[in-house]
């Protein structure tokens, strides 16, 4: 693969590990039938307990990113005899609700995502009371420690928007719309904050609708079209990128898109030329670490991090990189 320029990483994968196999979700019935044969097929390597590990995530419906997290989490169950049980919501208060329900059925881990942290505190505080070990994954870093979680397994936001900005400017643009899809997202704001921190030039924030392709995709041309000094669009995540470069074609605007995470269509766009860059964070092996350092916690009483997050990213990865990132991406892992 070409050179993956690489900020910041941890290497935690090749000390836990077995091969992953491979498997395919791009959501709905084909991520559920991939999952149904990965389970079938997948044999435990271990002979501990069977444990069951339940991860709540932010996730809104159709995300695309979530299907990678998901198939390496039950990826990693299977290795490790775990039964897993995954729910998500989107809406602060219905997550921790999910986060309750797990405390009352007694599960031995969870894991689960901190993206409006003030409305996980309490129950995170009941996973703690009740003795169920924790680890926060994606988002919340900050706020991981302080909820009593064993680690946090991601990227940092805040590094992972300084090396946009320093990519952005490598690339010589001047001012740059960081579209921020979904309001009250701590890790969103850390990502446009550093951006902008590294960023020599301009940069707007622009708040769209993120549940509707449709606004979203009419809030960015209208912006582009207003203001045609903007040569950069930076989206805060995979799906929102293509709905970026249609609106880039609907303003008639030369703005480079740019992009935060990784999936199919991304690698394509960074194959054709429609997208600069992006950057991976992993989400695979989030899942796939997460599940494996509660079963090596409950297993041995082991804690990676040093008290520190276990960072996944950033990697920034351009049309060089797509070719060997497409087979990945098609199998979702990548």
């Amino acid at each position: 693969m070409a050179r993956f320029r690489t900020w910041v990483g941890i290497a935690v994968a090749g000390a836990l590990g077995l091969t992953l196999a491979a498997c395919s979700s791009t959501g709905g019935k084909r991520a559920e039938d991939a999952r149904a044969g990965a389970a079938a097929q997948g044999r435990a390597a271990v002979n501990t307990p069977r444990w069951t590990f339940a991860m709540i995530t932010h996730a809104g419906d159709g995300d695309t990113f979530w299907d990678i997290v998901r198939n390496g989490a039950e990826q990693a169950a299977v290795k490790d005899n775990i039964r897993f049980l995954y729910s998500h919501d989107d809406e602060a208060q219905q997550q921790a609700q999910l986060v309750d329900a797990a405390v009352d059925k007694k599960v031995d881990g969870i894991i689960v995502t901190l993206a409006k942290p003030d409305a996980m505190k309490a129950s995170l505080a009941r996973a703690r009371a009740a003795g169920i070990p924790v680890v926060t994954v994606n988002s919340g870093s900050a706020e991981s420690k302080e909820f009593g979680a064993l680690t946090h397994i991601g990227q940092d936001e805040s590094i992972a928007g300084e090396a946009v900005g320093e990519e952005l400017n490598t690339r010589g643009r001047t001012k740059a719309l960081c579209v921020l899809h979904e309001q009250g997202n701590v890790g969103h704001e850390q990502r446009c904050d550093g951006v902008a921190g590294t960023f020599d030039g301009t940069l707007v924030r622009l708040h769209v609708n993120g549940t509707s392709m449709p606004d979203v995709q009419s809030a960015i041309e209208a912006r582009l079209q207003s203001d045609p000094a903007v040569d950069a669009v930076v989206t805060l995540g995979a799906p929102y990128a293509d709905t970026a470069v249609q609106a880039r074609e609907g303003a008639g605007s030369d703005a480079e898109v740019d992009t935060f995470d990784l999936n199919a269509k991304v690698a394509a766009g960074l194959r054709d030329g429609s997208l600069g860059f992006a950057v991976d964070q992993q989400p695979h092996l989030q899942g796939y670490e997460a599940v494996d350092l509660l079963w090596l916690y409950r297993y041995n009483a082991d804690v990676l991090g040093g008290g520190r997050p276990v960072l996944t990213g950033p990697q920034i990865v351009t049309g060089k990189d797509a070719a060997a990132l497409e087979a990945y991406t098609k199998r979702g892992t990548r």
